[in-house]
């Protein structure tokens, strides 16, 4: 990256998150938004709740997003790159509308978007670019200027966000009782999604079993664990593990789930297990319940020694990471040749989602991408 970091075209930066409940009574119309348009009757979303009144009704993204921003501005500010950071999110409040509302109002034409996933997938990727149209298409109605809106490319293999994972494991691992920690088996863990979404993630080209969602994932933990190795001098069995499955029964889902694989490791006389979140930016919900709660209780039934490592969350290197996507980003659109930066053998990503990239399965227009109705 040049010494002077030069963000233009673009005037802003836009951190777009899932969203999450900041108190009991947000939960179920949390909830409702997260499913709207699927039907399903307020009772059952009282039960689903159930895990957010286990911490009080209070999911942990938004103040963790709160401090990803933070770092984000204080990077930005001490290494000269004059860029303002909003934040939107599409199932709560600050919801995406309205800060996309509040940016033009800011007088803000030219946005560039980080979501707080790493990898490809519809629900990754596509579903944030629909949201992204639904928002733009909305400021359209109202009368107001329309901002172009460009997406960061997947981030996955960035030096800034494997790193950070590298020191959890290696961290966790020290946590183990000594007389296990060599012969621990390292579980690299991520959302299911259904093995539909899976096949047909990344660009066309690629798709086939697994798609990108899964390829990119298997990289992440290949890249980890190699690292892990060279860092404490002992190779480890690894594998990618699945979680937080919410779908119908009879459609498949990527597999194994993390309980499955516990007890499968357990059976096999594995010693100890280190959970490594690799797919999910921060230690939000699905992280504290799915494996710190449901998971670290199925261990301790087994009597299998267990950890969980960190995810990446606000790590400065990881807001370093974010500075160099934003500079790279920005010399692209101004016809600059630049060397992406990304670990492995998949290469940097994509920097604009081609067409029939992550299709949905009913066709929903999506911006920032080569087929967006607002290039």
């Amino acid at each position: 990256m040049p010494d002077v970091l030069d963000a233009t075209p673009y005037d802003a930066l836009l951190l777009l998150s899932f969203g999450g409940p900041e108190g009991p009574d947000d939960v179920v119309p949390f909830l409702e938004n997260v499913t709207r348009g699927r039907g399903i009757p307020k009772e059952r979303l009282k039960e689903v709740g159930q895990h957010y009144f286990l911490f009080g009704g209070v999911s942990p993204i938004n103040d963790q997003n709160r401090a990803l921003l933070d770092a984000l501005r204080k990077d930005f500010a001490e290494h000269g790159l004059d860029l303002p950071v909003y934040w939107g999110n599409r199932n709560w409040a600050p919801y995406l509308t309205d800060t996309l509302r509040e940016m033009v109002a800011d007088g803000r034409r030219r946005i560039l978007v980080l979501a707080t996933s790493a990898y490809a997938s519809y629900s990754g990727c596509r579903q944030y670019r629909e949201n992204l149209a639904d928002a733009l298409a909305t400021l359209e109605a109202e009368g107001l200027e329309v901002p172009r809106v460009d997406k960061l490319r997947h981030y996955f293999n960035h030096p800034g966000f494997v790193q950070p994972m590298v020191d959890g494991v290696v961290a966790s691992l020290a946590e183990l009782p000594e007389d296990v920690r060599d012969h621990a088996h390292l579980a690299f863990t991520t959302h299911s999604i259904p093995t539909a979404s899976a096949d047909t993630s990344g660009p066309v080209e690629g798709h086939g079993d697994g798609g990108a969602y899964v390829r990119q994932h298997l990289e992440v933990a290949r890249l980890v664990a190699d690292a892990v190795r060279e860092r404490t001098g002992v190779e480890r069995p690894w594998q990618l593990v699945y979680q937080s499955r919410s779908g119908a029964p009879h459609i498949p889902w990527l597999e194994p789930d993390i309980c499955d694989h516990l007890e499968e490791r357990h059976a096999a006389g594995v010693p100890a297990v280190v959970m490594a979140p690799i797919g999910f930016v921060s230690d939000h919900m699905e992280v504290l319940y799915d494996l710190d709660t449901e998971a670290t209780a199925r261990a301790g039934e087994l009597g299998l020694p267990v950890r969980r490592s960190a995810t990446v969350g606000a790590d400065p290197r990881f807001a370093a990471a974010v500075r160099d996507l934003v500079v790279e980003r920005s010399a692209v659109e101004r016809g600059q040749d630049v060397t992406p930066c990304a670990l492995g053998a998949l290469g940097p990503s994509h920097q604009v989602c081609p067409v029939g990239c992550c299709p949905a399965r009913a066709a929903k227009p999506a911006a920032a991408g080569a087929d967006s109705p607002y290039a």
